[in-house]
């Protein structure tokens, strides 16, 4: 990141000489970037306002995309970790910092349900305190930390479904199966 940002600046900074107000604008946002990653820190961190974040959206930067951090615990800790163990609230702690986000689960759980059959590892998790697997509240906050939600169709040949970004509106929605069905959109 800090070499796109460096790469950048040099670049903008050719623009700023013909007096670019939009290049004087970009540059102040590459040096509050520079700045952050100088110290070490993502650029998630560097506190950029909506309009800041627009001039960096063609940098794709590493730093500023979301992160996740999967903690793995034992077995019989599984339904109560995410709340109880002390090395999940070190891993909380630092995921605070950087803005992210945690989430506890016991791979060994996991690999025994991925052995069972449905019904199997829906008993098996009540008899270890847990509602759902790991999986499944690792695929709901990923969702959540990408702004994702998902909606279904169905009918006589497929049911399927659909991804798409959280406060979408429905003509918008409808227009991720078919661009007619969202001209053509009456109500939801």
């Amino acid at each position: 990141d800090l070499e796109v940002v460096e790469k950048r600046i040099l670049k903008t900074s050719k623009l700023l000489k013909s007096g670019s107000k939009e290049a004087k604008a970009e540059v102040e946002v590459l040096q509050k970037i520079k700045a952050c990653l100088d110290d070490g820190k993502p650029v998630r961190q560097a506190e950029l306002t909506e309009d800041e974040l627009a001039l960096t959206n063609d940098m794709n930067l590493l730093t500023l995309k979301p992160t996740l951090y999967v903690a793995n615990v034992a077995e019989d800790e599984a339904a109560t970790a995410q709340d109880d163990n002390e090395f999940v609230q070190r891993v909380k702690e630092y995921a605070a910092k950087e803005n992210a986000e945690v989430i506890a689960i016991s791979a060994r759980v996991e690999s025994e349900i991925a052995e069972l059959d449905e019904e199997e590892a829906k008993e098996y998790l009540e008899t270890i305190g847990l509602e759902e697997s790991g999986l499944d509240r690792l695929i709901k906050a990923a969702f959540k930390l990408l702004g994702l939600l998902t909606f279904l169709t169905a009918g006589p040949d497929e049911v399927r479904a659909w991804t798409i970004r959280n406060g979408t509106v429905a003509p918008k929605a409808a227009g991720k199966i078919h661009s007619d069905i969202e001209r053509g959109f009456i109500r939801a």
